[in-house]
């Protein structure tokens, strides 16, 4: 059965379209207009094995927030279209990523509930080329609002903020990865006590 998102969003500030498919072979096709961002959505698809396609066309003429916000509503609300009943797969995952002097630790879980808790340095640079290093967390914030996970992102060490923001991203598309991924023991089981996810 294809597991497959489609979600296309359409504001006064901004349209996007995002498509991800979780059993894919990692092939990306990003254009946001926000370099860096690309490059960490790029991150997600590859190291997560999800085809992701994603077009945005936003007012950058203003900043980069309103593109990257959105991006992210769109990308958690396709994520959670393609999980579909998530009958069958492992829902939690997590994996620890260093980057040179940076590390990042991600904890997911495929509840239905949406909650997040992050944590990275203080006093990092406040921006990545045009992308405000701040907007990390808010992209997760955005992500596990319309994907309905629950998200822990620990970041306990690191200089570099390219580092730092990069490592949250590889451990994120693999935390993701292993928790969406069938569970070759629990076919047909939705991994849940409640009966619902």
């Amino acid at each position: 059965m294809s597991r497959v998102g489609r979600v296309e969003r359409t504001t006064k500030e901004t349209s996007v379209l995002v498509e991800i498919d979780l059993d894919g072979t990692g092939r990306t096709d990003i254009a946001t207009g926000v370099g860096f961002y690309d490059h960490m959505l790029d991150q997600l698809g590859r190291h997560g094995l999800f085809d992701l396609t994603v077009k945005t066309d936003g007012d950058l003429h203003i900043d980069s927030h309103h593109t990257i916000e959105d991006t992210a509503l769109a990308l958690g609300a396709a994520f959670k279209q393609a999980l579909g009943d998530k009958v069958g797969i492992y829902r939690f995952g997590n994996c620890t990523v260093p980057l040179d002097e940076s590390l990042a630790q991600v904890t997911v879980d495929l509840s239905g509930r949406p909650y997040l808790v992050h944590t990275e340095p203080e006093r990092m640079a406040p921006m990545i080329g045009e992308y405000d290093t701040t907007m990390t967390r808010h992209i997760l914030e955005s992500f596990v609002a319309q994907a309905q996970v629950a998200l822990h992102v620990h970041v306990p060490y690191g200089r570099n903020a390219h580092h730092i923001v990069e490592c949250q991203f590889k451990a994120l598309a693999r935390a993701l990865r292993y928790a969406s991924e069938r569970d070759p023991r629990a076919a047909g089981i939705l991994p849940s006590t409640k009966g619902a996810l």
